[in-house]
């Protein structure tokens, strides 16, 4: 086979690497085993792909089309998303392959060669379908036709086909991730859209009126608050209330609000809150309740997303940082703590510990300690800093913190700050991450600064996805 950056190469897929690539050996004209890497596949498809990167060893490719399907992949009752490609795989499979790459990470990229011997257990989603509590929908005049695999110019409205930003596919049923009645009903709501005559974004051009609409649904209250995003353009044609109506008609008492914001940014990935924002209809927030405990949650709150699953996640932690130990009168820090969900859970629980929560979005602390005065929680404190310098501030917590709970974005702790967390001198570190790859490089500098590591749990927060999160447990070796 020849292997040139740009050609597109048929190939069949043997295995399946973390993150969601599939593994695919070749021949090629030298002679030898060439590896190529394709993502969103399955072992036992055939794919066309399209080569993006060309390496000595192996090739980096994206998936084109699936040629034949593998004997592992089920008929589904959904419509097939980007988003979700490996849902026509049983989960029990999915479980597997991810539970076996992320071993296998953390034996190559955190140089824990018994990796398999810690692991404790795998914690499956509660609702392997249908889990999701926020979706978001994009608006384009370039639609791919899912049959076709045309490209067309007409009104799209569902997700962004997958490798492109500018062409979307018409989502016309449930998808198996978000809300089925909300689904089901959404080529109504784009038949609407349609019929008001003004536009759907067109991201090549930055023009357009509607640009995103977005979903957050609150499985305790089962009710949706909705935010349509558009463009100033031709504002005044917008039929407000026809909106709201239809948006009754088709939901009925399940609506608990709508929003409209204005974003004329033309970056089409611009934050949807940039902009000035109206609640049309109804409120402007929702409950959440997570291990009897409420949250109040607006568009633009940070929230796990599979609630139900989050429920697991965040009781392993908390039984993670109890583990031989009570807390009683001691100090917890949950640092990158977001809207402080583990620490006002944790707080709830163990009445004489003292949480402090840490993280740099001043937006999020504030919803924190909103939640935490919504449930009573008093024996916690929430502050707005970088978690370096208000480590750097607070000296005085150096010998005296019983545990730090570590819940970092996906590109993990940034040395300088995982520098001050080791500094603190902890008895127990609880880290939570929503990418092993850099905890498996955070837990290798973890272990050579005298911290041991006990035992690690995966947690399967987005199904048929390659997406899975770990949390680990680790132990001042001198304590």
């Amino acid at each position: 086979m020849k292997i040139k950056k740009g050609e597109d190469i048929e190939v069949e897929i043997h295995d399946l690497a973390f993150g969601g690539k599939g593994i695919s050996r070749v021949e090629t004209e030298e002679g030898g085993k060439f590896v190529i890497f394709v993502t969103n596949t399955i072992p036992g498809q055939i794919v066309k792909a399209r080569i993006m990167k060309k390496r000595k060893k192996h090739a980096e490719c994206r998936l084109l089309e699936v040629i034949k399907h593998s004997d592992l992949e089920q008929e589904i009752p959904y419509q097939k998303i980007s988003g979700a490609p490996y849902i026509t795989l049983p989960i029990e499979h999915q479980i597997k392959f991810k539970q076996e790459a992320s071993i296998d990470l953390f034996r190559k990229i955190g140089e824990l060669k018994d990796a398999s011997s810690f692991f404790d257990e795998f914690i499956s989603s509660p609702n392997p379908y249908n889990y999701r509590n926020k979706m978001e929908y994009s608006f384009s005049v370039i639609r791919h036709d899912m049959d076709t695999l045309e490209e067309l110019d007409d009104f799209g409205l569902g997700f962004k086909h997958s490798g492109t930003w500018w062409k979307v596919e018409n989502l016309d049923n449930d998808s198996g991730l978000f809300d089925a009645e909300w689904e089901n009903k959404l080529k109504e709501l784009r038949k609407w859209f349609i019929e008001t005559g003004l536009p759907a974004w067109h991201p090549p051009k930055k023009e357009g009126f509607y640009r995103h609409l977005v979903v957050r649904k609150s499985f305790h209250e089962d009710k949706l608050l909705l935010n349509l995003v558009t463009s100033s353009t031709d504002l005044d044609k917008f039929d407000k209330k026809g909106f709201v109506a239809k948006l009754v008609e088709l939901i009925g008492p399940r609506l608990a609000g709508v929003i409209h914001t204005v974003n004329d940014d033309v970056a089409d990935r611009a934050k949807l809150e940039h902009g000035p924002s109206d609640v049309i209809h109804g409120k402007a927030t929702i409950i959440e309740n997570l291990l009897g405990l409420n949250f109040e949650i607006s568009m633009q709150s940070f929230f796990q997303t599979n609630p139900k699953c989050a429920e697991k996640l965040y009781q392993k932690v908390i039984d993670y940082t109890l583990e031989n130990n009570s807390l009683e009168d001691s100090v917890v820090m949950d640092l990158f703590c977001g809207t402080g969900t583990i620490g006002q859970l944790l707080a709830s629980q163990i009445k004489n510990v003292k949480v402090i929560g840490v993280d740099i979005v001043a937006s999020a602390i504030e919803n924190a300690k909103k939640n935490a005065k919504l449930n009573g929680i008093e024996n916690l404190e929430f502050f707005a800093a970088d978690v370096g310098k208000f480590l750097l501030e607070y000296p005085q917590y150096k010998g005296k913190i019983d545990t730090i709970i570590l819940d970092p974005p996906r590109a993990g702790i940034i040395p300088k700050a995982l520098k001050r967390v080791i500094e603190l001198d902890a008895k127990k570190i609880v880290y939570v991450s929503c990418n092993p790859a850099t905890q498996a490089r955070d837990s290798k500098e973890l272990r050579e600064a005298g911290y041991e590591l006990l035992k690690f749990s995966l947690v399967d927060q987005f199904p048929h996805t390659a997406h899975v999160e770990s949390i680990m447990l680790f132990e001042k070796r001198n304590s």
